[in-house]
């Protein structure tokens, strides 16, 4: 395993670095990043952001806005919050696995004194409430596992700028997203910064090598880094993306994630079909919503578009039946 220093605050800096780790530096089995982002709302690569976000609140308080390139639903960071990356290879091919990369935190937490725990599809939690939300990205053989921790975030802030869909409150039968989460600093003995405990889930990654392989990005690196976030994740295509006409709206939870679906109908034809949710899933969903247009919108003809796909690569998850039921 190696690490890569990142000392850059800019979230779209941070989220370019990691998909050009992911994507170019292949010589390395596992990669480890930690990072720390400016006020910032992060959503999943499946959602309508406009739908996750309080966007007057968002404007007046200059808070960012980017797209990640995993599913999941949206989060907000400020510099009270610590993320991290672990970038491996994976044989598998649709089974998402965030418990096993969860247990450093909950290990760097239990030497600290406080018991977290694993919990739901992706939540790391201290006395049932959460301070860690997980998503993961596969591609050609190669997992993007990253975490985004609770430190010592401004919770008021988050609770404003993030709007929640009812149904995943109820979902998680609390009444407000302030009462769902924590931050671990209120557990903590002792009064530690975010940079201390930066060092110390640093130092237990590798506490069974003498000396941490550091990995220095190079110019070269760099220029290729700053040449995605020029051109994706700065983009307003990217982070928003354009919103067409639908006239048919369906949506469903499943214990795997809310998966939502708009569709644009002429003449019995699907003519544009898009989905949005916090599901989890490899590869690029539009790949999926390709294959459907200039199908009729019939549930036979669609069974026969999802016989060809392997829904559990794409929707991790989730059956093909739920697909069809967010569809018809």
């Amino acid at each position: 395993m190696i690490y890569i220093k990142n000392d850059d605050n800019r979230p779209q800096f941070n989220l370019a670095l990691e998909q050009y780790v992911f994507e170019s530096l292949n010589q390395f089995d596992k990669i480890f990043l930690l990072w720390i982002n400016e006020p910032s709302i992060i959503v999943g690569k499946n959602q309508n952001t406009i739908e996750e976000i309080n966007l007057d609140y968002i404007k007046e308080n200059n808070i960012n806005v980017v797209r990640r390139l995993s599913g999941g639903g949206a989060v907000y960071h400020d510099y009270g919050n610590l993320n991290y990356t672990i970038i491996s290879k994976s044989k598998e091919t649709s089974a998402f696995n965030f418990e096993a990369f969860s247990r450093p935190v909950i290990e760097v937490l239990a030497k600290l004194g406080v018991e977290a725990e694993f919990t739901g599809r992706n939540d790391i939690v201290i006395d049932g409430r959460k301070f860690c939300g997980n998503a993961q990205y596969m591609k050609k053989g190669r997992v993007l596992h990253h975490g985004a921790m609770l430190f010592d975030t401004d919770l008021n802030v988050l609770g404003k700028a993030l709007k929640v869909s009812k149904d995943k409150i109820e979902s998680k039968g609390v009444k407000s997203v302030r009462s769902r989460v924590t931050n671990i600093k209120e557990h903590l003995k002792d009064d530690i910064t975010v940079e201390d405990f930066k060092q110390l889930l640093l130092e237990h990654m590798f506490r069974n090598d003498k000396d941490i392989k550091e990995y220095k990005l190079t110019e070269e690196d760099y220029a290729n880094i700053n040449k995605l976030m020029e051109e994706r994740y700065s983009t307003w295509e990217w982070n928003f993306g354009e919103s067409p006409e639908f006239n048919i709206n369906k949506s469903n939870r499943f214990p795997a994630g809310k998966v939502e679906v708009k569709i644009h109908v002429e003449d019995g034809t699907i003519k544009f079909i898009k989905f949005y949710g916090d599901f989890f899933g490899g590869g690029e969903i539009s790949d999926v919503e390709e294959k459907f247009i200039g199908i009729k919108y019939k549930e036979d003809e669609i069974e026969k578009v999802l016989d060809e796909i392997d829904i559990g690569y794409y929707f991790s998850g989730i059956s093909k039946d739920d697909i069809i039921h967010c569809i018809i």
